[in-house]
């Protein structure tokens, strides 16, 4: 058995996030409008804070049910922005809430929802790459700067080409994993 991505290090969160998460083909709609959100509000961060504060933000933001969070105003805004646990960036809250009533309007009117949508990137079927070592991984693809495109035209904030590829990297659109990482194979048969 091979060694695990060596961006992961030795920390138990993270390697439990590598092992179990990252990669691994996501198709539910509420799942992915949540990462998308979350690698929004990584942005400037490591993603480690916003692991570190993810089940903080899941009782901010009511589950990241969009449906809910399309009717959020501004009281919900000054709310979140007195969370200790979670990022608080009037920025990153307002484009959470626009992000989910463009979700809802992808949701409902495009065939196959919100998940079609973003898997279309890729048509509908994981890339595999299993670069040889992380040197290997790109920052951004066309395919994804493709998508942050499609993205922010439906209305989506916070998601531009870096974020939209780290996106589709943990989402499973791309397994990044390197060769031989155990987890490498294991996407590639969820795929």
């Amino acid at each position: 058995m091979g060694e695990r991505c060596g961006w992961c290090g030795t920390d138990p969160l993270y390697v439990a996030y590598h092992d179990e998460e990252w990669g691994v083909p996501e198709r539910d709609s509420r799942a992915l409008y949540e990462k998308l959100v979350l690698d929004g509000f990584q942005a400037g961060l490591s993603w480690y804070t916003i692991l570190r504060k993810r089940e903080n933000f899941r009782a901010a933001f009511a589950g990241f049910d969009p449906e809910l969070l399309a009717g959020w105003g501004e009281p919900d805004v000054v709310r979140l922005l007195g969370d200790a646990g979670i990022v608080r960036h009037r920025g990153k809250i307002e484009a959470a809430i626009g992000n989910a009533q463009a979700w809802q309007r992808i949701e409902a009117g495009h065939p196959g929802g919100f998940s079609a949508f973003v898997w279309g990137a890729v048509d509908g079927r994981a890339v595999q790459r299993g670069p040889i070592d992380l040197s290997g991984v790109p920052a951004t693809d066309p395919r994804t700067d493709a998508l942050a495109k499609q993205l922010k035209k439906a209305g989506f904030r916070f998601c531009g080409p870096t974020i939209v590829y780290a996106f589709a990297q943990a989402v499973g659109l791309f397994n990044d994993h390197v060769l031989g990482c155990p987890a490498q194979a294991r996407c590639a048969a969820l795929a």
